[in-house]
């Protein structure tokens, strides 16, 4: 069943505890004069989108819905066991199956309930171009993060060292130019405004950044990086772990950051890493954004951009293909139950639609704690708050163009963003083609659903058709590109309703984060970038390999 269609079928149930104009005015629905009913039943495509294909896809609904309402699955047709279980087919899955084959430990499976594995960095692609369905970048990391360099080293990513600094691939490396922003009726380089601004705001930018460099250096006063990548390796310093208390809006206005400029930038890159805005974002995790990242290469700036076509997609690539045979796709864990000294699995094929009864001496959960909270409804977690997580609902388009008008001022980038619009803005996913001469491109435009709170933005995001999500898209795109809309050729859209876990303030170093944490009888362990607190790559690949470590140390 669709996200559209079960809304349809349960939207007395849904709206109960709601009331119905308060959702209708939030979700955006009734502000452009469309009802409920109008907004669940197809509406026939306006006729300046006519020539427009393109389909609206996102994560498969119907086994979520089987997990949520408890839907009786098929009686088990038969029983077999394995070592290792890891359920949950992303970076954190991957990492955590990677790290046990690479430490000599092979008898595991796992399982990703999707047709292809990699969470939210999977990708898609056309005749034109492959294209992320979510995240797409990683900056060059830190450079005392040894797992992570081993890792891209093995992938061809860093060819070798340099003086100790690491080389990367050039074809990995961000192509020039990076980045653009439109603002005051021009674009203009990178996306920290400049154009237009005045002496003020420019120095107080200037003292916003002044403040990040120094806060990179800085060393609790337990020896460790006040801001550091995995996080969880960052001081314990109260002077800096009290910053998790307080948003990340009532920090800057604390300290007399007031530029409409700047708050717009610092908006944007919590937009961009959190799915949230400055209000609902911790101050430590919006300084974490730019003070952690300490990378240094031999061939790049400091913070440069690795990217692909495929965005993400790439270094999930190299995640699976030293576990490729282990991995069982479109199969769901329905239910977990510890007996006799084991952990006892129902697995659902979703293709068969055939239950089987796994045992295994181990059981990694690779999956977001909401889904755990399902799974594991009958299993006691001490301390356990699933509603302490929050996770940001996105919509992803990938928009197929004929041509792309440069505009005025700086050339298109790869990033693309305009001043003081709803998206965190596009892609060039073609900027690392070495093709020549290329007019047709995909660009991959990102949406967060973050005007309000995040299960008001989720129940929006399912109940909108394709044609509705257009019109939101357009009128930004037209802005960006007049005349944009007459080139567009397909626009494929996928909506993540569970797009991210949003660090809100007091979650990173509260109880609820830590708690989730914990194994179970040491049998059940953990691995999610939601257990981090803060979704990118870097943290899912360490809390893969954090879990990993639990079960060979047993």
């Amino acid at each position: 069943m669709s996200g559209r269609k079960f809304f349809k079928a349960n939207a007395d149930k849904i709206l109960k505890s709601v009331d119905r104009r308060s959702f209708l005015l939030k979700a955006g629905l009734l502000t452009t004069g469309i009802a409920l009913n109008a907004c669940i039943k197809k509406i026939k495509r306006s006729s300046s989108y006519s020539h427009i294909k393109g389909q609206l896809k996102g994560p498969d609904m119907r086994a979520g819905h089987i997990l949520r309402d408890k839907i009786p699955v098929p009686p088990p047709s038969g029983k077999r066991a394995v070592g290792t279980l890891i359920i949950g087919g992303g970076i954190s899955g991957l990492s955590a199956a990677r790290w046990l084959k690479r430490n000599g430990y092979e008898n595991f499976e796992l399982i990703e309930l999707e047709l292809n594995q990699g969470g939210n960095s999977r990708f898609g692609g056309n005749q034109i171009s492959s294209f992320p369905l979510g995240a797409h970048y990683i900056t060059i990391p830190n450079n005392h993060d040894k797992e992570l360099l081993q890792f891209l080293e093995e992938g061809g990513i860093i060819t070798g060292y340099n003086d100790g600094l690491p080389v990367y691939d050039e074809f990995s490396l961000c192509f020039d130019p990076e980045e653009r922003l439109l603002i005051n009726g021009q674009w203009q380089e990178g996306l920290v405004p400049d154009f237009g601004l005045s002496e003020k705001d420019k120095q107080e930018i200037k003292s916003f950044f002044k403040l990040t460099e120094q806060l990179k250096k800085d060393i609790g006063d337990d020896g460790k990086y006040a801001f550091d990548i995995p996080l969880d390796n960052s001081s314990t310093d109260p002077v800096y772990r009290k910053l998790d208390n307080i948003s990340f809006k009532d920090y800057l206005s604390q300290e007399g950051f007031t530029s409409p400029y700047l708050l717009w930038y610092l908006e944007y890159c919590c937009k961009d890493d959190y799915g949230q805005k400055l209000n609902r974002i911790s101050a430590w995790a919006g300084l974490h954004y730019f003070a952690a990242r300490k990378g240094k290469a031999d061939n790049a700036e400091n913070n440069t951009v690795l990217t692909w076509p495929e965005g993400n997609g790439k270094l999930m690539q190299l995640l699976s293909a030293p576990v490729k045979t282990h991995i069982l796709t479109s199969k769901m864990a329905c239910n977990i139950a510890l007996k006799n000294d084991k952990v006892e699995i129902l697995l659902l094929d979703l293709k068969s639609n055939k239950s089987e009864i796994v045992t295994a001496d181990n059981v990694l959960l690779a999956t977001p704690q909401f889904v755990n909270a399902k799974i594991l409804d009958q299993i006691k977690r001490p301390a356990f708050n699933q509603h302490g997580f929050n996770y940001a609902p996105w919509l992803i388009a990938n928009i197929s163009v004929q041509y792309l008008s440069q505009g005025k001022g700086a050339a298109l980038s790869w990033d693309n963003v305009a001043f003081n619009t709803p998206s965190v803005g596009y892609v060039n996913a073609n900027q690392q083609s070495t093709k020549l001469g290329e007019n047709k491109k995909v660009i991959t435009y990102y949406l967060p659903l973050c005007d309000h709170n995040c299960r008001v933005s989720r129940l929006a995001a399912y109940a909108r058709t394709y044609e509705q999500w257009l019109d939101i898209i357009m009128p930004e795109l037209e802005f960006m590109h007049p005349g944009i809309e007459e080139a567009i050729e397909n626009i494929d859209l996928w909506v993540w309703g569970h797009g991210m876990i949003s660090p809100t303030p007091g979650f990173i170093w509260g109880n609820d984060r830590k708690n989730a944490s914990r194994s179970i009888e040491n049998k059940i362990f953990f691995a999610h970038s939601d257990l981090s607190g803060i979704s990118i790559f870097e943290e899912a690949f360490h809390q893969g390999i954090k879990a990993a470590n639990e079960i060979l140390d047993k």
